[in-house]
């Protein structure tokens, strides 16, 4: 890991990638800590402080770990990247069932351009929702309990009118700076800013256990997350190689072909994608609840769904990550597509006829290694915070110790140093043509 961040630095256009990366993080953790006007950070700081068992945030101390920290300080950033993440949700949901949506994924990047555009649009829109419904509930009281007077200096109409434009236009800043990040800079922009936040959290969450728990139950604690470490980086290392061998061809004076080659699939093909998927669309839920709250159905979300450590949220998003799993598999690894190219350009699987043969057996080895590593994503996030049961007032206050935090972090630092790995490789290559 440390040799691709070396080459990195010493190739000049790979450095100012990095810095460049580097500096939109700083950006964004400069706007998590601003407050939004008309906040009084004073107040809401020992607000916080009251309400640190996490019990009366419910679900939403998960949604603030992921914004690290703002949402819950009413910052500028306060609702962060998650509407962009549902809308992405909703966006690719609808591939499947609108067959609009459907021919632009197949027309590539002019028809992906399109679904991104529509993509912005609804997580402006559910940027608003979510910004509305945090300041009533901050206002109200209920965001925060016990601090409904003293967040707000201003609680007339335009003071919240105010603080809501402001934190629809910071999302709408936190998803251009993921775009930025993700076209000029290193890695996947969107989870880099996922990845600041939970990293942004650690330092205080550890002293937090170190205080109340003591030395041993410390070290406890970061042996457990150093094997996690391993297990992860083991498993997302994983990958079933299929071979694939092409025929030799003529083109004009020139032959092709006749090389031996494999097809790698992954053990957890669709990465960390279902695990924050799966995240997002349980805070939906406790969202809405919250205009219509005293009914029924509100108190079954608050009492089952809000709670991160009741057994029907943890049976539930075990079974979200799993079926994100199968469906991100699809959506992305489409075997007759595959199929399709390799016999475009004589390639064949060993044993297998080419074209419906080929896609068959390829859609049956992605069926079956997605089950284990779907169980697996399940497992991690859900796991070492039943287990280990670590924290200062349950795992709600230590989530970024939590199997969900460290498999977000583990992957998407693998994932951008593999990036900077094939840029560097690809630079090397180019100097040695020259």
């Amino acid at each position: 890991m440390l040799s691709a961040f070396i080459s990195a630095a010493r190739t000049p256009e790979l450095r100012r990638k990095v810095l460049w990366t580097l500096g939109l993080l700083a950006l964004f953790r400069l706007g998590a800590i601003v407050p939004s006007p008309g906040v009084d950070f004073a107040a809401v700081r020992s607000c916080i402080e009251l309400n640190s068992g996490g019990e009366s945030a419910g679900i939403y101390q998960l949604i603030n770990l992921f914004s690290g920290g703002s949402m819950l300080q009413l910052s500028v950033f306060a609702v962060g990247i998650m509407p962009y993440i549902t809308a992405s949700i909703i966006t690719q949901l609808l591939t499947v069932v609108i067959p609009r949506f459907e021919e632009l994924r197949q027309e590539g990047q002019s028809g992906q351009a399109k679904i991104a555009q529509y993509t912005r649009y609804l997580a402006m829109a559910l940027a608003l929702l979510q910004a509305s419904t945090l300041v009533a509930l901050a206002a109200r009281g209920q965001l925060l309990r016990g601090c409904a007077d003293d967040i707000f200096a201003d609680s007339s109409l335009f003071a919240m009118l105010t603080a809501v434009l402001v934190m629809t236009a910071g999302a709408a800043l936190v998803m251009w700076f993921g775009e930025l990040i993700t076209e000029r800079g290193s890695g996947n922009g969107m989870s880099l800013l996922i990845l600041a936040g939970i990293a942004s959290q650690i330092p205080a969450q550890g002293g937090s256990i170190l205080e109340s728990r003591g030395g041993i139950v410390f070290a406890g604690v970061c042996f457990a997350i150093a094997a996690l470490i391993v297990g992860v980086v083991f498993i997302e290392q994983g990958q079933r190689r299929i071979p694939v061998q092409y025929a030799k061809r003529v083109v004009g004076r020139k032959m092709y072909g006749g090389s031996a080659t494999y097809l790698p699939l992954k053990v957890n093909q669709a990465g960390v994608i279902p695990v924050i998927f799966a995240s997002s669309l349980l805070f939906l839920p406790n969202l809405l609840a919250q205009f219509s709250p005293g009914n029924s159905v509100a108190e079954f979300i608050q009492k089952y769904l809000a709670d991160i450590d009741h057994p029907v949220h943890v049976t539930g998003y075990f079974a979200l990550i799993v079926f994100f799993s199968y469906f991100y598999v699809a959506i992305t690894v489409n075997p007759q597509e595959r199929a399709a190219e390799m016999k475009k350009f004589g390639g064949f699987i060993p044993g297998y006829r080419p074209g419906k043969p080929t896609a068959d057996h390829l859609s049956h080895v992605l069926t079956r290694i997605t089950l284990p590593g779907s169980l697996y994503l399940g497992a991690v996030a859900v796991l070492p915070n039943l287990v280990l049961g670590f924290g200062v007032s349950g795992s709600a206050s230590s989530l970024a110790f939590g199997g969900t935090s460290t498999l977000i972090m583990v992957s998407v630092a693998l994932d951008t140093v593999k990036q900077l790995e094939s840029q560097a490789l690809n630079r090397n290559y180019q100097g040695f043509l020259r």
